[in-house]
């Protein structure tokens, strides 16, 4: 068994058409490259992933699983409330079309 503790993120999108999309992985701005290429969650190659407005850190995969589906359950002006407190564009415009 490793050391290395395993590192999760949990995050939400804000997309083109206004929508947010939440997600979890290791590696979110490579996560996020990939909803922009088209090859993320099939919900963001229909809502075309803007930036990252929020994230995260966790200390392990089941952590960050239980966090997105807590999220999830989240009306969307309380995903707004939580993006307000403490979300940031970790720097995502490199990605996206729309800068």
């Amino acid at each position: 068994m490793s050391d290395v503790m395993s590192h999760y993120s949990v995050y939400i999108l804000e997309c083109a058409d206004g929508s947010l999309y939440t997600g979890y992985a290791a590696d979110v701005v490579k996560r996020f490259a990939l909803h922009c290429s088209g090859k993320g969650a099939k919900y963001t190659r229909s809502h075309k992933p803007i930036r990252i407005v929020y994230q995260e850190d966790l200390a392990d995969k089941q952590s960050a699983m239980r966090r997105e589906w807590a999220i999830k359950q989240l009306t969307r002006q309380e995903k707004q409330e939580l993006i307000k407190g403490s979300g940031t564009d970790v720097g995502t415009a490199q990605f996206s079309k729309r800068s």
